[in-house]
């Protein structure tokens, strides 16, 4: 036995999931800069997985990162209010988001909130849990004839499948859908613009500092805005004549503000409509990417979830209490979200003066909070770098799981979609883990980089192949 444990903890260190490496130097400013822009990560010096607090001086500004809990803790949850959005986050994604909840503060955030929030009670999600369903199935479906045992790029399927599980549930029209598929489509040339992968999405460059953005991503974000700006004004027809169907969009767009009774306008439902397709589906594609992958590279942890997938789904009946069946799946997920946040960062802005951890904070100082870091942080989680999604049971996990795991921000502004998220992504999970075995491709290490998020620099690549059962049903 003692040999056994050995072995394993031998062969655990070999497939420990891949990191990117830190800066172990330092380096002159234009030389972080050229970092920077090339990775967000691998950018950051190493003892940042250490240190409660860093700071970052230049000739024009200030940059704190705070990865001491209770520092944390103040910014997003004790005094929000004085540690809004930079504005500087704007110069990347206004052109795709507008003035969208994303980006806003004050006020306008604070109306945005309370039009959009009710789309996503618990109420809510139990209505548009069969569109995630059916976008699973479909998924299964899809990639069947790839599940051969060739390589797989899967960060592409699962950006499919996530954008799929938008359009189901926000306009009730599947991925193949004419616009929808354009969209996608589009979306993808975004993505690879990198519309937030320059300097000015992290560093407060001064006012006067020329902003310069890819015309590809501007070209794209009008495009994409365009075709929002269909489905939106086709959904306007609709609940005028009260043909509607009762998914997000329609419930968004005839929720009025309690405070005014007013509802969105047709720009403002853009904007919701972009920051929808960002978050959801870009977010979503990455922890799903990156969950497939974990499995596959430890197969003890896959058979187990599929197993347990095996044991409480069947394709064909929709039944939302599955949900709370699927344990292992949901830990699965939330372990995967710790080891690669689809968000990596988060960049506030001091709107006063403060004192950090006996520092002075100035006014208008950028106040950075880096999931990537607090959740791997080698002075609060126990082997901070495993895969170990039975962590949270244990009482240091439940203690991280408090007050140093961040996957969809906290406080005020926590993501609106965090349950929506831990729905969709155990779901799809276990119907896909369920369908196939997935097995990593010798040689082909992924190699996390993060720019919107964090994702794979050359893809993810695994090898499908049916499971015994489920190849038995399809030839029935």
């Amino acid at each position: 036995m003692e040999i056994f444990v050995f072995d394993s903890q031998l062969e655990q260190h070999r497939k420990c999931p891949p990191k990117p490496d830190a800066r172990n130097r330092r380096v002159s400013l234009l030389t972080y800069f050229r970092l920077f822009r090339r990775d967000i990560l691998s950018a950051q010096p190493a003892h940042l997985y250490r240190a409660w607090m860093a700071e970052m001086r230049t000739p024009f500004f200030r940059s704190y990162m705070c990865n001491d809990p209770e520092l944390v803790d103040v910014v997003l949850k004790q005094r929000p209010a004085e540690f809004p959005k930079s504005e500087r986050i704007r110069v990347g994604l206004k052109p795709l988001l507008g003035e969208s909840i994303f980006i806003s503060n004050g006020d306008l955030w604070a109306r945005q909130r309370r039009i959009i929030d009710p789309a996503f009670e618990g109420g809510r999600l139990r209505t548009v849990f069969p569109a995630m369903w059916d976008s699973g199935v479909a998924a299964v479906t899809r990639l069947m004839p790839l599940a051969d045992g060739a390589p797989v790029e899967i960060e592409s399927q699962c950006s499919h499948v996530a954008m799929d599980v938008i359009f189901r549930t926000l306009f009730s029209v599947p991925i193949t859908h004419a616009v929808a598929n354009a969209a996608f489509e589009t979306f993808r040339d975004y993505q690879k613009s990198q519309p937030v992968g320059t300097l000015a999405a992290l560093v407060p460059w001064p006012r006067w500092f020329p902003r310069l953005q890819s015309r590809v991503a501007i070209e794209t974000a009008q495009t994409i805005r365009g075709l929002i700006a269909q489905l939106v004004d086709e959904r306007a027809e609709a609940i005028a004549a009260g043909v509607a169907p009762d998914d997000l969009a329609t419930k968004i767009m005839t929720t009025a503000d309690p405070e005014t009774g007013q509802t969105f306008d047709r720009e403002e439902m853009i904007d919701q409509v972009a920051i929808f397709f960002l978050a959801g589906h870009e977010t979503s594609a990455a922890a799903l990417s990156w969950a497939l992958y974990l499995l596959a590279l430890f197969p003890d942890w896959q058979e187990k979830l599929a197993a347990e997938a095996q044991d409480h789904i069947e394709p064909d009946k929709i039944y939302f209490s599955v949900l709370s069946r699927l344990r292992l799946s949901r830990a699965v997920f939330r372990e995967s979200m710790r080891l690669y946040p689809p968000v990596p960062m988060y960049v506030r802005e001091a709107a006063c003066p403060q004192r950090f951890r006996s520092r002075r904070i100035a006014k208008g100082s950028q106040i950075i909070l880096s999931p990537w870091h607090l959740h791997r942080h080698e002075r609060l989680w126990e082997r901070p770098d495993d895969f170990d999604p039975g962590r949270f049971d244990t009482p240091n996990g439940k203690e991280c799981l408090r007050n140093a795991y961040i996957p969809f921000s906290a406080g005020a502004r926590v993501c609106p979609g965090s349950a929506f998220a831990m729905a969709e992504g155990p779901l799809l999970l276990s119907l896909l883990v369920r369908a196939f075995r997935f097995d990593v491709v010798e040689g082909a290490v992924p190699r996390p980089v993060a720019h919107l998020t964090v994702r794979a620099a050359n893809g993810i690549y695994l090898r499908l192949t049916p499971r015994g059962q489920i190849q038995q049903e399809i030839d029935e």
